[in-house]
C-alpha cells in the first residue's frame, strides 16, 4: 500500500500544480490530433502515441516538449521519437529524433519535462506528424500487495484518459490494451467503452493546455514479472572463430508476494491449477547460429530446458528448479557461443563488433545491466558507438597464455527493458600477427622444455672422487652404515632379553625349572657371540672423525645394554633359585622387586638411545 499511496500523493500534487500553471511559453503550437495506445499485456506499459503538430504561430519553431506526470516520468525506461511523412500505406517512420530531458524555468517538479528536437523549423501553418514510444516499468503496481498460493493476480495502472500536454489539444482518443478480458474495475468517464480486453477513452475534443483526467484501471495479468536486479554479460571475442557470451542472472519475481505457505502439492494439481501468479519458464532468443549452450546454477547443470532453433532464431525455454512466486529469487547462469564471421566486420581499418547490447530473456526488466565487451589481447584504439546513454569504462583480464591481458569494454545502464536490445559496435585495432603469439609462446615452451630434458640426461653433475666433499660423504656414509650395524645388535639383543623374560613366565605357568635353565644357556651364548660383533664396529666408529659426537652415545648405549644384561641374568637366578627352594611366589616377587624397578629403567634408557640414533 506504500506505493499505492506515493502516487495518489503525486497525483495530487500534479493536480494542483496543473491548476496553478502559468501557460504562455508553450502557445506556439497545436495538437491537432492525438492518438494514444497503452499496452500492459506485460509487466511493462509500452506507450505509443501519434501526434499531429501544427505551427499556429507566427515565428518558427525547431523544439518540440513532450511531458509525463512525475509518477510516470520517474519510471520512463526507454524514449524514442521519430517523425513521419505520407498517409495509410504510403507513411513511413523516418530517423529518431533527439531527445533530451529539460527543465524550463517557472514549471512544477509533478511534471517531467522532455525536449524533442524538430529535423527542420516548423513554419506558420506547417504540420508534422510524430511517433512517440515510451516504455515504462514498476508503473503496473500489485493490488492487492500479498496473495495466497490460490489467488489470482490483479494489478493496478494509472494514467490520465486526457493527453497531458502543453499545448493545446483538438482531439485526442486512448486506448488500453490488457492482458485478457477479466477486469475488476476500470474509471468511468464519458465516452468510455469496453471491447473485449480493451479500454477505449474518447475521442476528446479542444483540451486545454495540462488537461489532465486520472484514471485507475484493475485487471488481471498473468504475466511473468521477472526482474533482473543484476544482470552481468560478458562478451568474449576469440579471433580464432568464436564468441562466447555468458550471462549471470539475480532474479526476483516483483508481482505480488507470496502469502502464506506453499504447497507443492496444490501447485501441480491439474484439475484445478494453482500458484497462477508464479511463473514457470522464462524464453529467451538468441542468435540463430547459437552453439554449446547450457544452463547451470551453483548446484549444476539445470536439465528443465528446451531448445528449438531453425535458419532463423534460437530459441531457449528455461525452467528454474522451482517455481518463482512475488518476492522469491533465484541464481542462475546461461552461456552459449556465436559464429565469429556473424558478428565482426571490419571497416576503415578497424574491426568492429556488432552485436545485441540487452538480454534475450523475452519481456524482462533489468535493473543493472553491466555488458563486458573482452578484446583479443593486442587491442587497441578502441572506442563504442551506442545508439542509447551508457556508462562507459576499461578494465584489464588475464587469461592462460595472457602476458599484457585483454581489454575489457564494460557497459552499464539502469533500469534496462527489451527495447534497449539494439545492437551497439565496438571498434578497436588489431594486428593479425598477434594471432601467433600464443601458438609461438607453446612452441617456445617446448622447445625450451625438450632442450633442459636433454642437457640435464647427458651433462655430469656428480661430484668429483678426488674434492673433499665428495670424501667426506663416503666417510659419512660408512658411518650410517656403522650405525645401523649397531643398531641391529643392539635390537638382536633386546630380543634375547625378551625371550630370557619369556621363559621366567612360563616357569611361573608350568614350573620346568629345567627348561628355563636351557633358555639361560642358549640366551647367554647368543648374548656373547653379539657382543663379540659390537667391537670391531665400536672401534671403527672411533676412527671416524666425522663420528667424533656420536661414539660417546654409542658406546653409552652399548653400556647400559649390557648392564641390562646383568640385572636380568640376577633376576634370573633369583627367580630359578626361589622354585628350587620351593619358595612362595610372593617370596619371590619381593626379592626381584628391586631387581625388576632398575630393569624397567635401564630399558627405558635404552629405547631412548636407539630413537636418538635412529634419528641421526
Amino acid at each position: 500500500m506504500k506505493k499505492n499511496s506515493s502516487v495518489v500523493v503525486d497525483l495530487l500534487l500534479l493536480l494542483l500544480a496543473i491548476t496553478v500553471l502559468a501557460t504562455p511559453a508553450f502557445s506556439d503550437l497545436v495538437l491537432s490530433k492525438v492518438e494514444r495506445r497503452i499496452d500492459v499485456t506485460s509487466q511493462i506499459a509500452r506507450v505509443t502515441k501519434t501526434l499531429k503538430v501544427v505551427n499556429s504561430g507566427s515565428e518558427s519553431v525547431s523544439e518540440f516538449t513532450l511531458t509525463f506526470p512525475k509518477f510516470l516520468g520517474n519510471n520512463l525506461a526507454y524514449l524514442s521519437v521519430s517523425h513521419s511523412e505520407g498517409k495509410g500505406k504510403a507513411k513511413r517512420s523516418l530517423a529518431n529524433l533527439s531527445v533530451k530531458e529539460a527543465h524550463p524555468k517557472g514549471m512544477p517538479d509533478s511534471i517531467s519535462f522532455y525536449s524533442v528536437s524538430l529535423p527542420k523549423p516548423l513554419s506558420k501553418g506547417d504540420t508534422l506528424t510524430l511517433e512517440v514510444v515510451a516504455a515504462f516499468t514498476n508503473v503496473l503496481q500489485p493490488f492487492p500487495e500479498k496473495i495466497t498460493q490460490r489467488d489470482i493476480h490483479l494489478v493496478m495502472l494509472q494514467e490520465s484518459a486526457q493527453y497531458l500536454s502543453p499545448y493545446v489539444v483538438e482531439s485526442q482518443s486512448l486506448s488500453i490494451k490488457l492482458p485478457n478480458a477479466r477486469i475488476e474495475s476500470y474509471s468511468k468517464l464519458e465516452n468510455t467503452k469496453v471491447q473485449g480486453s480493451e479500454i477505449k477513452y474518447g475521442p476528446y475534443k479542444n483540451l486545454a493546455q495540462y488537461s489532465y483526467a486520472p484514471i485507475v484501471v484493475h485487471f488481471e495479468s498473468k504475466a511473468a514479472f521477472a526482474v533482473a536486479e543484476k544482470l552481468v554479460r560478458e562478451i568474449e571475442v576469440s579471433h580464432w572463430g568464436n564468441v562466447q557470451v555468458t550471462e549471470h542472472y539475480n532474479l526476483v519475481h516483483r508481482g505480488a508476494q507470496l502469502k502464506g505457505e506453499f504447497s507443492r502439492l496444490e501447485y501441480q494439481d491439474r484439475p484445478n491449477p494453482q500458484g497462477v501468479s508464479a511463473f514457470r519458464h522464462l524464453l529467451a532468443r538468441l542468435p540463430p547460429r547459437a552453439h554449446s549452450i547450457y544452463y547451470r546454477d551453483d548446484i549444476g547443470n539445470i536439465s528443465t530446458s528446451q531448445m528449438q532453433s531453425d535458419s532463423k532464431k534460437t530459441e531457449l525455454l528455461i525452467e528454474p528448479r522451482f517455481p518463482l512466486f512475488g518476492g522469491w529469487k533465484t541464481f542462475f547462469t546461461i552461456g552459449y557461443g556465436l559464429p565469429l564471421s556473424d558478428f565482426l566486420f571490419a571497416s576503415e581499418g578497424k574491426r568492429f563488433l556488432d552485436i545485441s547490447f540487452g538480454s534475450p530473456m523475452i519481456d524482462l526488466v533489468t535493473e543493472k545491466l553491466i555488458v563486458q565487451v573482452v578484446l583479443p589481447e593486442g587491442s587497441k584504439d578502441i572506442s563504442v558507438t551506442t545508439p542509447f546513454a551508457v556508462k562507459q569504462s576499461h578494465e584489464i583480464k588475464y587469461s592462460h597464455l595472457d602476458i599484457a591481458g585483454r581489454p575489457v569494454v564494460v557497459l552499464e545502464k539502469n533500469n534496462v527493458v527489451p527495447d534497449h536490445n539494439q545492437k551497439i559496435q565496438v571498434y578497436y585495432k588489431f594486428s593479425n600477427i598477434n594471432l601467433l603469439s600464443e601458438p609461438l609462446m607453446l612452441i617456445t615452451g617446448f622447445f625450451v622444455l625438450f632442450i633442459t630434458c636433454i642437457i640435464y640426461t647427458r651433462a655430469d653433475f656428480s661430484i668429483s672422487k678426488s674434492s673433499a666433499a665428495y670424501l667426506a660423504k663416503l666417510q659419512w656414509d660408512e658411518v650410517l652404515a656403522t650405525l645401523q650395524e649397531v643398531q641391529n645388535i643392539i635390537q638382536k639383543c633386546l630380543a634375547a632379553h625378551d625371550k630370557l623374560e619369556a621363559s621366567l613366565r612360563d616357569l611361573s605357568r608350568t614350573g620346568d625349572i629345567q627348561t628355563c635353565k636351557a633358555a639361560r644357556k642358549s640366551t647367554d651364548s647368543l648374548l656373547k657371540d653379539l657382543s663379540k660383533e659390537l667391537r670391531p664396529l665400536l672401534a671403527s666408529l672411533q676412527s671416524f672423525p666425522s663420528a667424533s659426537q656420536i661414539s660417546p652415545k654409542v658406546e653409552e648405549l652399548v653400556a647400559k645394554e649390557r648392564e641390562l644384561q646383568e640385572k636380568l641374568m640376577a633376576k634370573h637366578t633369583t627367580v630359578v633359585e626361589g622354585y628350587e627352594k620351593k619358595s612362595s611366589g610372593r617370596d619371590i616377587e619381593n626379592r626381584i622387586a628391586s631387581q625388576q624397578q632398575k630393569i624397567i629403567a635401564l630399558r627405558q634408557e635404552v629405547d631412548d638411545l636407539l630413537e636418538f640414533i635412529d634419528e641421526i
